[in-house]
């Protein structure tokens, strides 16, 4: 099994949740907290700070913070990102680490778990750019799951701003719930990942 794919609830499930490019609602029960002013966020966010967006990394890195984690696939809204955005990437120097996966659409690939994972675990000694080839909408998921607890997840809504979310118990539940519900074999990435199953006590 090489990836999971994004399951479809029903109609009236899908109209409530949104059509999974808005996932504030399923990650931070009491409702997003929604930025347009990257300082502010910052202000705000705990380390270690995990960026899924090439608009919210570009934000961030022309705020003068680089994230320990940024993942990025060079697209916003399925389209090719403006020129600022590439070039705010493609110039920063404070990442020690890149790495390069391939991710469908719709889908978590094992390469992007295991690059997440591994991302995440050298947080202390190196920031981390993570260029995927596909998408990394649904990255903010498993990057719940596995940063941990106290850090801080940033992505964007489109038309609105960059979300923040701190990794805390429940964030951290709703992400594992989602997941659950994605087709293949989600047993499988939690061992991906390098963490308990939830509701399975030991490894």
């Amino acid at each position: 099994m090489g990836w999971l794919r994004r399951h479809q609830p029903p109609r009236t499930e899908r109209h409530r949740r949104g059509d999974g490019r808005h996932r504030a609602r399923d990650v931070r029960p009491e409702g997003p907290v929604i930025y347009t002013d990257p300082a502010a966020l910052l202000a705000d966010a705990s380390a270690p700070l995990i960026a899924v967006g090439d608009v919210v990394t570009a934000h961030l890195l022309s705020a003068g913070h680089t994230p320990a984690v940024a993942l990025v696939d060079e697209r916003t809204e399925r389209a090719a990102v403006d020129d600022w955005v590439a070039g705010a990437i493609a110039g920063a120097e404070g990442f020690e680490q890149e790495l390069t996966v391939t991710n469908p659409a719709a889908t978590l690939s094992e390469s992007l778990l295991v690059a997440l994972r591994t991302a995440v675990a050298a947080t202390d000694e190196a920031n981390t750019l993570v260029t995927v080839d596909g998408e990394e909408d649904l990255a903010t998921l498993p990057a719940l799951v596995v940063a941990p607890a106290g850090g801080t997840i940033v992505y964007g809504q489109p038309g609105e701003g960059m979300v923040r979310v701190t990794v805390d118990d429940g964030s951290r539940e709703i992400a594992q719930d989602l997941l659950r519900r994605m087709e293949g074999a989600p047993g499988r990435l939690w061992w991906l990942l390098d963490v308990d199953e939830p509701g399975v006590s030991g490894r």
